[in-house]
């Protein structure tokens, strides 16, 4: 009963393969291996997008960081959500990447909204010589509390960047969630919204780590490489990289998977909501789920195996109402789930 992290699942079969056969005899280093060329060949099919520069790093916090830093000046702000996951989940990994450029949180919640949006970005100090200087907009979907932004809402925002000249970037951890779960293709989530440089992750969705950035305008191809290398994440042996992606992206493996942990989570959903002194807090379209529940229902939940994150703790009054968040990956199977809404249910 394991939902901590879709990070802590098993990699696919096929990715396995891709690597062993990688692993036979020699290959050019630093991302000159065929399979980088098949990557590459292979996202800009996907994303429709023949000029776009694609570049592999093995975090999401790299991918992200580097995007930033190729898109603002040290002396720029970046504008996201309260709750975007490179303010809370990266360390300051933009801000040292950028040299100094800060967050702008807008509004409240994990999701901006386009007047918050362009209320923040009017702020007169940020068109002071005094304050920092308008940067970039960055978007987290799927956001960093299990909901997505839907096609209309992802446009709006971006046209209101673009109303001031400002880059958007997509940080895509659960990129191929967000897309099974719109029913959408690579390029409607990205430029066709008005997305400048996206994060195609593959680490959360079967992958052992590898992420690929894909720069809309390679105009910036240049900078980014460079970025990569001075910060750190220019892999010599890179076709282990390569070869994660290439399966990945063979057959739409990508989407199958994606498609899996979204599926497996709606089954544990429906049975969450029949459960009393259980209420889910989010959209739940993805492969996340929070929900509140008594204190002692978590205690009794995690006494029989259950491995989930509580922020709060399991030490404390046990009537109080605790957050917890659930989160599926491709291999979870329904057995596991049914396990988990047995102790749930059980009185």
């Amino acid at each position: 009963m394991f939902f901590a992290s879709d990070n802590s699942g098993p990699a696919p079969q096929q990715v396995l393969d891709a690597l062993a056969e990688a692993n036979q005899g020699y290959a050019l280093g630093y991302g000159a291996d065929a399979l980088m060329d098949e990557v590459r060949d292979r996202i800009r099919t996907l994303f429709e997008a023949p000029d776009a520069a694609v570049y592999l790093v093995s975090t999401g916090s790299a991918a992200n960081a580097l995007s930033l830093a190729t898109l603002v000046n040290p002396y720029d702000t970046i504008f996201c959500a309260k709750l975007a996951h490179i303010d809370v989940d990266e360390c300051n990994a933009p801000e040292f990447y950028t040299g100094g450029a800060k967050l702008t949180l807008v509004g409240d919640e994990d999701r901006m909204s386009p007047e918050a949006l362009r209320a923040a970005i009017l702020k007169p100090h940020y068109n002071s010589v005094h304050g920092a200087q308008r940067g970039a907009v960055s978007i987290t979907q799927a956001t960093e509390f299990g909901n997505i932004y839907d096609l209309d809402h992802l446009g709006v925002l971006c046209e209101t960047a673009k109303a001031f000249d400002l880059p958007v970037h997509l940080d895509g951890a659960r990129f191929s969630n967000a897309v099974a779960a719109l029913a959408c293709t690579a390029a409607d989530m990205t430029w066709k919204a008005g997305v400048d440089v996206a994060v195609f992750g593959g680490t959360k969705n079967g992958l052992l780590g590898v992420e690929a950035v894909v720069i809309f305008d390679p105009a910036k191809a240049w900078e980014f490489e460079l970025r990569r290398k001075r910060g750190g994440h220019l892999l010599s042996k890179h076709r282990y990289l390569s070869a994660q992606m290439a399966a990945y992206l063979r057959d739409d493996l990508w989407l199958e998977l994606a498609a899996r942990s979204n599926a497996i989570t709606r089954y544990l959903l429906v049975g969450l909501q029949s459960c009393r002194d259980v209420t889910v807090l989010n959209d739940a379209k993805v492969n996340m789920i929070f929900f509140e529940a008594p204190r002692a229902l978590h205690q009794r939940l995690m006494a029989a195996g259950a491995v989930y994150d509580l922020p709060d703790g399991l030490d404390g009054d046990a009537d109080a109402l605790v957050t917890g968040r659930l989160v599926c990956d491709w291999s979870k199977t329904e057995a596991e789930i049914d396990a988990f809404l047995k102790v749930l249910s059980s009185q």
